[in-house]
């Protein structure tokens, strides 16, 4: 049986020579014993054995290759001897490194595993102290740890990085790692020296204190991040049984102890919705002008112009639509494009009479997808009618209509909080919370669309009663209101 014995040193690139040395002479597995400078060497060691008459030739893959430099530096005495046996494996099954399911691999990958969680344990729980004079041009540290693998050289290289304008060195029970005037070098171990105290402790526990949150403190998430048999050779360490013992104390003072008023971020997060959903209280006459500035929503990064709504202040009617169509857009005045001219035909012909209505959307920004040069109308989301309900309620309460016609989903959405099921609901009366009636209808864009012209007859049929109803209900409120407004003239009887 061929012995190898791989240095306490370089480890990981001895192995990888040996094991292609060990496959160019085509020796077995159970041809070969593997050890450290450590190890005892066995009885059958160093017998003559016989290798392929014809020397192998392989080609590992780079997953295998970044896998064993890890490995090897793992404790297990026998991990030599598990890659190689792997390794074997592979000469005939390359694909074998990526199958999940194989044991031998599945425990390489979990001593892998422990070989990174051993580095990374390094490279958070090593703490320098000073041991050099402060003035002299390379401070110099030192540090003592106690590592679950041999991972001290292959972790130096991090340590070379990130401290490499410094003298320092890494003692552990098995090798000591030294960087001085930038020259890295291992040497063996030895017992833990006694370092001279170090001023920045006290600076870092009281950091480690300040950042104690008692609040959130999970002692299992820690000591899982933190074991146990780390604490010894941490200074921190120290304080974490008074930490925990006192947390529920210091969680409760601090939940007494907290503010009664609210921080500045959620006054003004208040302040801004409560601007949301107050209504417009402006002068009447700069109406028109507040909603072309307006800014609520993003429907005016795109839009040509904001559309108000026109007619008579003192309207007993007011018609609400969707929104500006690509006419309204470009003119400013709503109810002018197609849909707004099929609504004055229907009206003439119902007894309507739309000059002496107050005409107006509830959105009012124009919101559309760019096809060529078209702009297609794209329906506004129920965030953009909340937005905009802002400047239909300033509108209502500048005319205080005696009825409000309500064309579409939309509009219906934004005076009832509803715009579903709109072709059951039409014709029939709703009311704000005010007690406002309103008529529900169809908007004239959706008889525009309607591609049957049976279907669109019949639809046209309905439009056109809804609007008579709507003439009707005008004046019968007009009249209401008129006799109420009346004076009964009294009479004097005489004795």
């Amino acid at each position: 049986m061929r012995h190898i014995t791989l240095p306490e040193t370089g480890t990981a690139i001895a192995w990888r020579k040996a094991a292609r040395s060990c496959l160019a002479e085509g020796l077995m597995p159970a041809d070969v014993s593997w050890g450290s400078e450590q190890t005892e060497r066995g009885l059958f060691d160093d017998q003559p054995v016989s290798g392929a008459t014809t020397p192998l030739k392989m080609t590992a893959p780079r997953s295998f290759v970044a896998l064993a430099e890890t490995v090897c530096w793992h404790r297990d005495e026998d991990r030599f001897a598990r890659l190689y046996q792997f390794l074997w494996r592979l000469k005939d099954t390359p694909h074998l490194v990526a199958d999940r399911g194989d044991r031998e691999l599945a425990h390489l990958r979990a001593m892998e595993k422990s070989v990174h969680r051993c580095q990374h344990k390094m490279k958070a729980f090593v703490r320098f102290r000073e041991i050099g004079d402060r003035d002299d041009a390379r401070r110099s540290f030192a540090a003592w740890f106690e590592p679950t693998h041999h991972t001290v050289e292959p972790t130096a290289l991090f340590f070379a990085r990130r401290f490499g304008d410094m003298d320092w060195r890494i003692v552990t029970p098995e090798k000591t790692a030294t960087f001085q005037s930038g020259e890295l070098r291992f040497l063996p171990g030895q017992p833990k020296p006694d370092f001279p105290e170090d001023a920045s402790e006290a600076l870092w526990l009281t950091y480690f204190r300040s950042i104690f949150n008692p609040a959130r403190l999970k002692v299992q998430a820690m000591t899982s991040e933190m074991p146990r048999k780390y604490w010894k050779n941490l200074p921190e360490a120290a304080t974490i049984p008074d930490l925990i013992a006192n947390a529920p104390a210091r969680a409760r003072a601090m939940a007494e102890a907290a503010p009664t008023l609210p921080p500045v971020r959620a006054r003004k997060a208040r302040q801004q919705l409560a601007g949301l959903e107050s209504a417009w209280s402006g002068p009447m006459e700069t109406l028109p002008a507040a909603i072309h500035d307006c800014r609520r929503c993003p429907l005016h990064k795109t839009a040509t112009q904001a559309v108000p709504g026109t007619g008579p202040l003192d309207a007993p009617l007011m018609i609400v639509g969707e929104q500006p169509g690509d006419q309204e857009d470009l003119t400013g005045k709503p109810f002018v494009g197609p849909a707004g001219q099929l609504f004055d035909k229907v009206a003439q012909s119902a007894g309507l009479i739309r000059k002496e209505a107050f005409v107006t959307n509830a959105v009012k920004h124009f919101k559309f997808i760019p096809r060529g040069k078209r702009r297609l109308h794209q329906r506004p989301n129920s965030g953009e009618i909340e937005h905009c309900r802002w400047w239909l309620d300033a509108e209502l309460a500048m005319v205080r209509p005696k009825l409000i016609l309500a064309l579409g989903a939309t509009a219906a959405e934004a005076l009832t909080g509803s715009g579903a099921n709109i072709l059951q609901r039409r014709g029939t009366v709703e009311q704000l919370a005010d007690g406002t009636p309103i008529l529900l209808s169809v908007h004239p864009s959706y008889l525009l669309r309607l591609p049957d012209p049976a279907e669109r007859e019949k639809q046209m049929a309905a439009f056109e009663d809804d609007l008579r109803l709507a003439a009707e209900m005008i004046a019968t409120l007009t009249a209401r209101s008129a006799e109420e407004a009346t004076p009964i003239a009294g009479t004097h009887g005489r004795l």
